[in-house]
Order: structure tokens, then sequence, then C-alpha cells
């Protein structure tokens, strides 16, 4: 599964782990991203892969608003 997400285009970011002594390793922050199913106004059923700052904001503004933007954005659903 891709952990990039559908409403925000949050995907994993790279950086350096730093111990209590300083060295240094590679490491990844990986976003929270889960597959949901959400029924539009109109019965049919979208499933997309959102992390949590995208489930608040489908929360907000609705899911058929979101839906909207992604389409106008050119994503396939």
């Amino acid at each position: 599964m891709s952990s990039i997400c559908d409403v925000t285009g949050a995907k994993p970011s790279f950086g350096n782990a730093v111990s209590h002594s300083h060295r240094r390793t590679r490491r990844r922050w990986i976003p929270n991203v889960q597959r949901r199913r959400f029924r539009l106004a109109d019965g049919t059923t979208v499933r997309l892969t959102v992390s949590t700052t995208g489930l608040k904001i489908i929360d907000r503004d609705g899911i058929d608003s979101v839906v909207a933007r992604l389409r106008a954005r050119g994503v396939r659903l």
C-alpha cells in the first residue's frame, strides 16, 4: 500500500535519527494513512487512502466537496 494521502498529498519524509552521543542514522517519518470507504450523497462509494489530517478535512468540509476538489485536480477515483 502506498503511503501517500489522496486528500493532503502527505508522503514519507526523510532525515536523521540523532542519538544521545549525536551519532546520526537515516530514518523515515511515515504518515498515518488508512484505507477508508466513504459514501457520497448520490449513493456511490469511494475508497480513498487518507491520512488522519485528511480525515479531519473530510469531517470539516464534507466528503462530497473533497471528492469534487479531487476530481477537479484530475485524480481518478
